[in-house]
């Protein structure tokens, strides 16, 4: 079985978002593990700190029951929330778990196209995303999105009496069908919420516009739909930059002349101006400074510079 695209920013989990405490008790270890199927992470109590090494298949308590996760890597700073109530590590899996873990997708895939087919039957308004058996409990997790909720009662009976096992819906966003399913993404990369983090921060247009970026929804949206999960891994850096630059739209002078700010770059600290006759300059930021009345204006030295040239 191949391993799965493991991350380093994965194993370090969300620390800037919680209140966040340095481990000090040297006997407590933690770890952060990766869900197969669901793409999902959590922190797991580790009972030594050689117990398992990253990229160990291990068979822990999810959230939806006892499922095989791969190690991500050891957590040294950990959330007080992962904290609170940290699962433990059932065991390393070993040879018997893999072989029935590849065995169940084998099974999963005629499970999809067989509540597939009941769905339609039943005339449902969902759309199936992926079928998943527990590795040790006798249950299928199907997971589905739809538009409303969905009365499915009579679907699941109908199941129930095709398997003979416990049978489970869950539905769930159009974000989390990406982080199940997996895919490239428009920069060529693994989908970020499949492969990085499953940790979904609240994306808004504002964070496009701040960074200059087309709003274009085709240029910024994701394959699910909403806007990319990386327009926000930059955003506090442009929020904090933009504070040495006078903004778009903004009059800078120098001692002869006024000019409009067009365009201000903070990857290349560059600040493009038009003069009221229609000339153009790019203006290197080390050639402006705010006076002491707190205005911008553009340092003779940028205009010497410019003729001598």
């Amino acid at each position: 079985m191949s391993d799965p695209i493991v991350e380093n920013t994965v194993a370090q989990k969300a620390c800037t978002e919680h209140r966040c405490h340095q481990e000090s008790d040297s006997d407590i270890h933690y770890c952060t593990v990766k869900v197969l199927h669901s793409s999902e992470t959590q922190v797991c109590l580790m009972e030594s700190e050689n117990q398992i090494k990253k990229g160990d298949f291990v068979l822990i308590n999810s959230r939806y029951g006892k499922d095989l996760a791969v190690v991500l890597g050891p957590v040294r700073c950990v959330c007080q929330s992962d904290k609170d109530n940290p699962e433990s590590i059932i065991r390393i899996a070993n040879e018997k778990d893999l072989s029935k873990y590849e065995s169940n997708l084998e099974r999963e895939k005629d499970a999809l196209r067989i509540c597939k087919l009941k769905i339609v039957e039943h005339n449902l308004d969902m759309k199936l995303i992926s079928a998943h058996y527990l590795l040790e409990e006798s249950k299928i997790l199907f997971f589905f999105t739809a538009e409303s909720r969905v009365d499915f009662r009579e679907l699941v009976k109908n199941l129930v009496s095709i398997f003979k096992i416990r049978i489970e819906l869950r539905q769930i966003g159009v974000r989390d069908e990406s982080r199940v399913l997996g895919g490239l993404a428009v920069c060529g990369r693994e989908y970020c919420c499949h492969g990085v983090t499953d940790n979904l921060k609240p994306v808004s247009i504002k964070m496009a516009k701040e960074q200059s970026l087309s709003l274009n929804s085709m240029k910024i949206s994701g394959p699910c739909g909403r806007l990319l999960c990386c327009l926000s891994y930059e955003y506090d850096f442009y929020l904090e930059e933009k504070h040495k630059y006078p903004s778009t739209g903004n009059r800078v002078s120098s001692k002869e002349e006024q000019f409009n700010v067009l365009d201000v770059n903070v990857i290349t600290k560059k600040i493009t101006i038009v003069s009221k006759d229609g000339r153009f300059f790019t203006v290197p930021v080390e050639y402006m400074e705010k006076n002491s009345s707190g205005k911008w204006i553009v340092l003779d030295s940028y205009f010497s510079l410019q003729q001598s040239s």
